[in-house]
C-alpha cells in the first residue's frame, strides 16, 4: 500500500487538523508516562487460593502502599483491616455488619481511605485509561470522587452528599467492591503467567475462569498445560497422564465435577481388575486414603504405559525407546532388565498385561479410552479453558526486553543449540520453537483426521516427556520406574545442558541475541525447575541475565524449596523478586487480616526511571505519532482534503 494511501485510510479516523493534532498531543503525553507494573508468575500447578490472593495482594504492593500513604495517621490494625477490605470487599463488608456497632460511620471511614488508595495507584495513569477500567455503573460517581477533593470549601458538601446518598439507597457494598477492584487492577497493569497452570493443586479450573476475565495477561505454556491441551484433542498417551495425575494428587474432582469428565468407566474397569490388590505404590499423595483411587491410579498407570509405548513403535522418529518399558519385564522372574541390569519389581500383580504382547490393550481397555476421548473432546468447560491457552498464550514471549519461556531452550553438552529435526527439517533455538508452537496450533485447531493431524496430536506428547521438548527440560521421565522399581538410580532423570550453562552470562547473551533481544539491557524468565532456596540456591543466575521464578507455589513442592512462589515485579523502577510465604487460607484473612508474608529477594533499581516510550507499547504509539504527523502535514499541504 503506498504512503498516500494509507493517510488518506488514516484521515477518516482523523478527518481534519484539529483531530489530528489532538491525537499527537495525547499519544506524546501517553509516552511520557510512567511504564504499567507488570508481574510474572510461574508454575501455580492449580493452587488457587493462593494465587487469587497474590493477585488480589498485588504480590504485597498493596500492603506497601497503605504504609506509604497513611504512615503513621492509621494502626497497623486499620492499616490491615483496609488492606482486607481491598482483597475481599465482599466478604469484610459482610462481616463489618455484625460487628461494627456504626455501620454507617464505617462505611464513610472506609470509602475516603479507599479514594486516597486509588488517587495514589491511579496516579501515573491517563484518566482516559482509569476512566476505561471503572466499572460502568460507577463510572460517573467514581470520576467525580477520584477528581474532586472535600478539602476544597466549593466541593466539600457535593463530595459528601455523593457518599450520603450512596448510604441513603444501600448501595456501599457494590460500590465498595467496585472501588477495591478498581485499585486491584490498577495495580497490576499486565500479568505474565510463565507456564503450568494444570496439575497437582485442586482447582487450575478456577485458576483459568479467574484469567478469562482477567484485564491484561498473556500465557506461556509449560509442560503440564501441553499435557491438557494433548489431552483436550484427543491424544490417548495424554488423557491416561492426565488421569493418572488427578488420581495421584487426589484431584479427580477436576475431572469429573470441573469438566464434566465421566470417570465411572474407569472405576467399574479399576475394580474389576484390581479390587483385591493393595496398591501400595499408588495411594493418593494428598487428601483422603481411598482404595478406589489407588485402584483408579493403578489402572490408567498401565494403560498409560500401554499407550505410550504403542506411540513410541508407530513413532521412531521420536526416539521415545524407553517408553516401551513393559517389554523389558520379565513376567514370570518379576523382575525387569533395566540397562542391562536386572532388578526386581515391588509390585508384580499385572491382570491385564499380555507377557507376550505386554503393550497390546484390552477390548475393554479400548473402549474405555475411546470413552474418555470423547469426555475431553466434548467438554465445552475444557475447550473453552483450552482455547484461551492459544488465545492468550504461545510457547515464548519477548516482551520489554524480557524473553519469556516455561522450561528452556535445549542445549548441547557442548553449550550450543540442539538440532531436532522434524519431517526432515531441523530446527534449533528461535526457530524450533517457533515451529513447535505452529505445531501446537495445528493440532489444536486442524482436527481433519489425517496423518499429518495425527502426527501433530503425538508430537504434543513428545513435547510432555520428550528429550529435546523445550517444555521438558530432561532427558527421560522415569514414572514406571517411581512406581515399581525401589532402587532409587534407577529414578534418575537428567536435566538438559541447558540448566549447567544458564549459570554463564555468554550462553544468555546468546539466547538472548537468538531471539533478537540485546542482551546488555536484556533478561530471561522461567520457571519449570522448582528453586530450592532452603538449601541456598539462588533463582538469580548469570548476574543478574535470568530470573528461575519458580519458587513452590504448589504445595507439593514447597517442603523442597521452603517458600510458596515467586513474583518477579517489572515498574517503572526497575526489577524486584518477592519471595512469598504459605497461604493459610480467605477465611483466615478476613478474620484475622492474615495475608501472604512476602518479602523482597533483590531489587534491581534503574538510574532513569521507565516511561511508556521505553516499552514494546510506546514503539508502537510513536509509530502512531510520526504516521499522525505525516497527516498533519499532508493536511497543511493540501495534499489530503480536510473533512
Amino acid at each position: 500500500m503506498s504512503e498516500l494511501k494509507y493517510l488518506e485510510l488514516l484521515s477518516q479516523s482523523f478527518p481534519n487538523i484539529a483531530e489530528t493534532s489532538t491525537e499527537i498531543i495525547n499519544l506524546q503525553a501517553i509516552l511520557n508516562l510512567p511504564k504499567g507494573t507488570e508481574h510474572f508468575l510461574t508454575d501455580v500447578h492449580g493452587e488457587y487460593e493462593a494465587f487469587s490472593h497474590v493477585l488480589r495482594n498485588g504480590s504485597g504492593s498493596i500492603r506497601q502502599k497503605i504504609e506509604d500513604i497513611f504512615q503513621d495517621t492509621l494502626t497497623e490494625l486499620e492499616k490491615k483491616e483496609l488492606a482486607t477490605v481491598i482483597y475481599y470487599p465482599d466478604g469484610k463488608y459482610d462481616m463489618a455488619l455484625e460487628e461494627q456497632p456504626n455501620m454507617n460511620k464505617w462505611i464513610r471511614t472506609i470509602i475516603y481511605r479507599l479514594l486516597k488508595v486509588c488517587k495514589n495507584v491511579s496516579s501515573k495513569y491517563t484518566r482516559s485509561k482509569v476512566r476505561k477500567a471503572m466499572p460502568k455503573d460507577f463510572e460517573y460517581i467514581m470520576q467525580e470522587l477520584l477528581y474532586e477533593s472535600r478539602e476544597e470549601d466549593n466541593k466539600r458538601d457535593y463530595v459528601e452528599s455523593i457518599i450520603d446518598t450512596l448510604i441513603s439507597i444501600s448501595y456501599t457494598k457494590q460500590f465498595i467492591v467496585a472501588m477495591s477492584e478498581l485499585i486491584r487492577r490498577l495495580t497490576i497493569d499486565h500479568l505474565h503467567l510463565v507456564g503450568d497452570i494444570y496439575d497437582r493443586g485442586p482447582a487450575p479450573h478456577l485458576i483459568m475462569d479467574c484469567l478469562l476475565d482477567y484485564h491484561h495477561v498473556d500465557i506461556q505454556w509449560g509442560n503440564h498445560d501441553m499435557l491438557w491441551i494433548g489431552a483436550g484433542v484427543g491424544n490417548k498417551a495424554c488423557i491416561a497422564n492426565v488421569i493418572r495425575i488427578c488420581c495421584r494428587y487426589n484431584n479427580n474432582d477436576i475431572l469429573e465435577e470441573a469438566y464434566g469428565i465421566n470417570l465411572l468407566p474407569l472405576a467399574t474397569f479399576a475394580m474389576k481388575y484390581y479390587g483385591k490388590d493393595p496398591c501400595k505404590s499408588f495411594r493418593p499423595k494428598e487428601g483422603m486414603d481411598s482404595d478406589l483411587v489407588a485402584q483408579m491410579h493403578k489402572a490408567i498407570s498401565i494403560i498409560q504405559f500401554k499407550v505410550e509405548g504403542l506411540f513410541s513403535e508407530r513413532n521412531p522418529n521420536l526416539q521415545m525407546k524407553d517408553r516401551e518399558i513393559l517389554k523389558e519385564i520379565n513376567y514370570e522372574r518379576g523382575t525387569i532388565l533395566w540397562q542391562g541390569k536386572e532388578y526386581p519389581l515391588n509390585d508384580t500383580f499385572f491382570p491385564t498385561i499380555d507377557p507376550k504382547n505386554p503393550l497390546e490393550l484390552l477390548d475393554e481397555e479400548a473402549e474405555l479410552l475411546d470413552r474418555l476421548k470423547d469426555s475431553f473432546m466434548n467438554s465445552e468447560k475444557l475447550q473453552r479453558h483450552l482455547r484461551f491457552l492459544f488465545s492468550h498464550g504461545s510457547l515464548y514471549l519477548c516482551c520489554n526486553s524480557n524473553l519469556l519461556y516455561h522450561a528452556c531452550v535445549p542445549l548441547t553438552k557442548d553449550g550450543k543449540l540442539a538440532e531436532v529435526e522434524i519431517e526432515g527439517v531441523k530446527y534449533k533455538g528461535k526457530a524450533y520453537l517457533d515451529k513447535v508452537d505452529t505445531i501446537a496450533r495445528q493440532a489444536f485447531f486442524d482436527r481433519v483426521g489425517n496423518e499429518k493431524d495425527k502426527r501433530n496430536r503425538d508430537f504434543l506428547w513428545y513435547l510432555w516427556c520428550g528429550e529435546l521438548s523445550p517444555l521438558f527440560g530432561k532427558d527421560v521421565m522415569r514414572t514406571f520406574e517411581r512406581y515399581f522399581i525401589d532402587d532409587k538410580s534407577t529414578h534418575e532423570e537428567h536435566k538438559n545442558p541447558y540448566y549447567t550453562f544458564i549459570n554463564q552470562e555468554e550462553t544468555c547473551n546468546m539466547i538472548l541475541s537468538e531471539f533478537g533481544l540485546n542482551p546488555k539491557i536484556s533478561h530471561i524468565i522461567n520457571g519449570h525447575v522448582p528453586v530450592k532456596v532452603k538449601k541456598g540456591e539462588s533463582p538469580v543466575k548469570a548476574n543478574g541475565k535470568l530470573f528461575v521464578i519458580d519458587g513452590g507455589f504448589a504445595r507439593a513442592y514447597q517442603k523442597t524449596t521452603g517458600i510458596a512462589g515467586y513474583t518477579l515485579i517489572y515498574n517503572s523502577y526497575g526489577i524486584k523478586l518477592v519471595s512469598h510465604a504459605p497461604f493459610e487460607s480467605k477465611e483466615k484473612a478476613l478474620k484475622e487480616g492474615a495475608d501472604i508474608l512476602s518479602s523482597v529477594v533483590i531489587e534491581d533499581k534503574i538510574v532513569q526511571r521507565k516511561r511508556v516510550k521505553d516499552t514494546d507499547i510506546g514503539k508502537k504509539l510513536q509509530g502512531q505519532v510520526n504516521d499522525l504527523k505525516k497527516l498533519l502535514l499532508a493536511y497543511r499541504k493540501g495534499i489530503i482534503q480536510v473533512k
